[in-house]
């Protein structure tokens, strides 16, 4: 425990954070629209219930609310299945993406708005986050004239997070290897043991917080990759306290296993905080 008490420490000073009630990432809901390259559109999700966050169909009008005259119209859609306009929507003429970054309803439905037109297109069924983040495509070309927005279909960026994954393995997994070295860990057979060691550990961890990224989000992501960093430390230390001094062709020389798999573990999670951050898939 000794040994484990200064690596929590710096565990906890490497994500510095204000205790809100407020803090740290937020579900979303990101919409991408095709077809539609010439007409002006305002975009917003309508929602199962009548509020979410902060964000209400009982609330009136306000400045920050954008053109007053959208609002109003939006506000005065009527949908068949109860649905409500909460507020918030957004132009998309020029990005084609519509993103609902904080408290977006858990189940909706997208409506479009044409101002030239004075009309409305709206999605037949009702949909649900499915991620933290979750992604959708719409192809709405037909939108204006038929009032219908085509079926969503789910557009989650697994690429990114499969990039993100194999980034964080193989540059770990280069730096452990490479610090072994330092620590005087250099028979075949020691590395033998460092590598297969450390490629499994690397493998779980980096799954299961790409499942956690997946579910709850980046904040989660953060938490998980600490406490989880910890224990790999731990089972890390036991696996080389137990047979790397066996493995040593000077045994004379003494070398330190449980401090090798301190450093090379702290080295681990700043690389794997820098690569999340700085390769997409996570933040």
């Amino acid at each position: 425990m000794k040994r484990l008490l200064p690596f929590l420490l710096l565990l906890t000073l490497l994500v510095p954070m204000t205790a809100t009630a407020d803090t740290g990432p937020k579900p979303s809901v990101t919409v991408t629209f095709q077809g539609l390259e010439d007409p002006t559109y305002y975009v917003t999700l309508l929602s199962e219930r009548d509020s979410t966050g902060p964000w209400s169909h009982s609330q009136n009008y306000e400045e920050y609310y954008g053109d007053q005259a959208v609002w109003e119209a939006l506000n005065s859609y009527e949908d068949p299945d109860g649905f409500y306009f909460l507020g918030c929507y957004e132009d998309c003429s020029e990005t084609h993406t519509f993103s609902w970054t904080y408290y977006p309803p858990q189940v909706f439905k997208v409506l479009v708005y044409f101002p030239e037109s004075d009309t409305f297109a709206v999605t037949d069924d009702t949909y649900e986050r499915y991620a933290f983040h979750s992604y959708f495509k719409c192809n709405a070309g037909a939108a204006p004239e038929t009032g219908l927005l085509a079926p969503l279909h789910k557009d989650y960026l697994f690429g990114e997070e499969i990039l993100s994954f194999l980034a964080r393995v193989v540059i770990t997994l280069a730096a452990e290897m490479a610090l072994a070295f330092v620590f005087g860990f250099r028979a075949k057979e020691q590395l033998k043991v460092i590598f297969w060691a450390n490629l499994a550990t690397q493998v779980i961890l980096n799954l299961a917080l790409n499942l956690i990224n997946y579910k709850f989000g980046g904040w989660a992501f953060v938490f998980g990759y600490l406490w989880m960093e910890a224990a790999v430390f731990l089972l890390e230390g036991w696996v080389y306290a137990a047979t790397l001094r066996k493995l040593d062709r000077n045994p004379e020389e003494k070398r330190h296993p449980w401090a090798y798999a301190f450093t090379a573990n702290t080295i681990s999670l700043l690389l794997g905080l820098f690569i999340s951050q700085h390769i997409p898939g996570i933040f």
